[in-house]
């Protein structure tokens, strides 16, 4: 308990500090959404009264202890270009997004973990130096470039086989769930296969670490064989070590999925929050920001506090500390 205690303070002293890092870092940058919602024929009374609408005329503090404010009582503000609350804006784009990367850590969890361990307990030398190579390829290659492959190898109207949809996300969203899913295929594959790949060396490394452990050993001692100590002993005393891994590459994903969504043209928050950078919504970009940046913090939290469950040893050096 008193660890976790430590850890939400800590989380919520970060918070705090990364609310203040967002506001300050685009009060710093060049543009006024004032100027740009008024246009280029505007008058200098115009800029200033939508200034003064926005409450942009305010001072630094008082827009910051608003801002702080709002986000403690569940409201972002609204869009100064849209004029849609920034929560609802978020949220239709999170979900495509949110699905996107989930999918996207099945594949790599379900490649991963498989052909790493397959890559250490392979009968035939040669399967495990193919996969081997096969976990530095897939490291290299990026996203995009294995996006576009697939496009032209499975895209519907475009590929060889053409059999999923590459372009574009439903009208209908997730009322059409078939549809929706479809949709997410290709991109989710793209990228989860690049990430399988490091899951898949960092378990490939795990097992070799554990191979000639004393627990292994006392496993094929007590009448295991060893693929049975291996997958579970090894393994299983490795479930700490892959799990940060694997909140790495989730937390990878969500930027690396922003960037596959704009070649499967799909409206998600990477989409969202370009086109509010470009068009200088500053409540929208700064409330954006500050719930990526948070959902980064939340994910180390839950991988530590999961890390510290899955091993014994961590829970007896925090009781030694306390």
């Amino acid at each position: 308990m008193g660890y976790l205690i430590r850890r939400l303070v800590l989380f919520v002293a970060a918070l705090l500090g990364l609310s203040l890092l967002v506001f300050v870092t685009l009060r710093i940058l060049p543009g006024d959404v004032a100027s740009v919602m008024a246009g280029t024929n505007a008058t200098p009374a115009r800029v200033a009264a939508l200034r003064s609408q926005m409450g942009l005329d305010r001072s630094y503090p008082q827009q910051y202890a608003d801002w702080l404010l709002g986000l403690m009582h569940g409201n972002m503000g609204v869009s100064a270009i849209s004029g849609r609350s920034v929560s609802s804006q978020v949220g239709s784009h999170a979900a495509i997004t949110m699905p996107l990367i989930v999918l996207s850590l099945i594949v790599a969890l379900g490649v991963g973990v498989p052909l790493g361990c397959q890559a250490v307990l392979a009968a035939n030398s040669r399967v495990r130096g193919v996969l081997h190579i096969l976990a530095i390829v897939g490291g290299a290659v990026p996203a995009l470039w294995g996006g576009l492959l697939l496009i032209m190898l499975f895209g519907r109207g475009i590929g060889l086989v053409g059999i999923l949809p590459s372009q574009g996300f439903p009208d209908a969203g997730w009322r059409n769930p078939v549809a929706a899913l479809a949709s997410l295929i290709l991109p989710a594959i793209a990228t989860g296969l690049v990430a399988g790949a490091a899951i898949m060396r960092y378990t490939r490394a795990c097992l070799i670490s554990m191979e000639d452990s004393d627990a292994v050993a006392m496993a094929m001692a007590c009448g295991m064989t060893r693929r049975q100590a291996m997958l579970g002993v090894g393994l299983r005393l490795s479930a700490a070590q892959l799990v940060s891994v694997a909140g790495l590459t989730f937390a990878q994903m969500v930027t690396g999925v922003m960037v596959v969504e704009s070649l499967f043209n799909l409206p998600g928050l990477g989409a969202m929050l370009i086109g509010d950078v470009g068009n200088r919504d500053l409540v929208a970009v700064q409330s954006e920001l500050f719930l990526l940046a948070a959902f980064f913090l939340l994910l180390g939290v839950l991988v530590d506090m999961l890390h510290h469950a899955l091993d014994p040893r961590l829970g007896g050096q925090s009781e030694e500390r306390g």
